[in-house]
């Protein structure tokens, strides 16, 4: 499986130390590891026990098993504090945290896994002199203020937070960092969040399952790796700042990516249905890709062959997960 992260693999010279990956465990996380790992850039994986399964989905079993691993709660900023220190981190690419069903669900434990865990990544890289921290902020931060087109939920509004947040710590003791809003991540390893469905319906495609994708229309389709790469990019200089950027990918049509299924698996089972998803699927990312190294940017039709195939291969190999509930 090492075709999925072949575009992506990075120079070991660009990092002088660690890299603290924090939501291993999670998609982007996931590749994240990998590609670093591949990279022979060393990478500690944490998140609230180990948990390689979505790594091993890229990575392969084995490989994802050698990972370093250590169980980290990002809500203990003692913890956290403790491993940057005693680990010798040089940079955190911080994507632990509750997505918007399960912050809808419990607002406070969204509130203190995606805001206060947050605070203590940033306080950790404040009193440890780090100079690359990138965190996932989300494109649901575009819906505030409200009262605009875009649905306003929890987990946006914790965003917001924490981009304000990252911007006092620049302002008040000169701690730099790069938030990222990924727009909707497919790919292997997506098996979770309203915005998994299209990635679902390549799954079915593979397991010769009918699916119907919830929404139409317009659809951000941002590749997993790409959006990993991004991450990866923004801890590979010291920073400057306190920034935040729009990461789009490609601005598509659900249809478009059933018509590229379609040649891929001609006698998918695969259809879409609904209204538009109630994001925007077109932000400008020009500005993340003028601060960043370049990193590669992968079109609809190579990000949909390649999670077939990857599929594909599992399903071969009977380690393809059945469709998510």
């Amino acid at each position: 499986m090492n075709f999925l992260t072949d575009p992506f693999l990075v120079s070991p010279s660009r990092f002088k130390a660690p890299i603290l990956v924090t939501g291993a465990g999670g998609c982007i996380g996931a590749w994240v590891c990998a590609i670093l790992s591949r990279s022979g850039v060393p990478v500690i994986a944490s998140d609230l026990a180990k948990n390689p399964a979505r790594a091993a989905l890229i990575m392969g079993e084995e490989a994802a098993e050698t990972l370093d691993w250590t169980a980290l709660d990002v809500t203990d900023g003692a913890a956290v504090a403790d491993l940057v220190s005693t680990r010798n981190i040089g940079a955190i690419i911080h994507l632990a945290g509750l997505q918007v069903p399960f912050c809808a669900a419990n607002p406070a434990l969204g509130a203190r896994v995606n805001v206060e865990g947050t605070i203590n990544i940033l306080e950790a890289a404040r009193h440890n002199q780090i100079k690359r921290t990138v965190f996932a902020s989300s494109v649901a931060a575009a819906a505030f203020p409200p009262g605009g087109p875009y649905k306003e939920t929890l987990y946006g509004a914790y965003k917001v937070a924490n981009e304000q947040t990252a911007f006092v710590y620049w302002k008040d003791w000169q701690v730099p960092s790069v938030g990222l809003r990924p727009n909707v991540v497919y790919g292997v390893a997506r098996d979770q969040g309203i915005s998994s469905k299209n990635t679902i319906g390549i799954q079915a495609a593979a397991l010769d399952e009918a699916y119907d994708i919830p929404f139409t229309g317009p659809y951000s389709w941002l590749y997993a790796g790409e959006a990993a790469a991004a991450f990866i990019a923004a801890v590979s200089q010291d920073g400057a700042g306190a920034h935040a950027f729009d990461l789009n990918g490609r601005c598509e049509t659900i249809e478009a990516g059933l018509v590229v299924l379609g040649r891929l698996s001609p006698d998918h089972r695969v259809t879409a249905s609904g209204a538009p998803f109630p994001f925007p699927p077109d932000l400008d990312e020009a500005p993340l890709r003028a601060h960043l190294p370049e990193y590669p940017a992968i079109s609809v039709a190579n990000g949909v062959e390649a999670t077939w195939r990857a599929f594909t291969e599992l399903k071969s190999a009977g380690r393809l997960p059945p469709l998510p509930e």
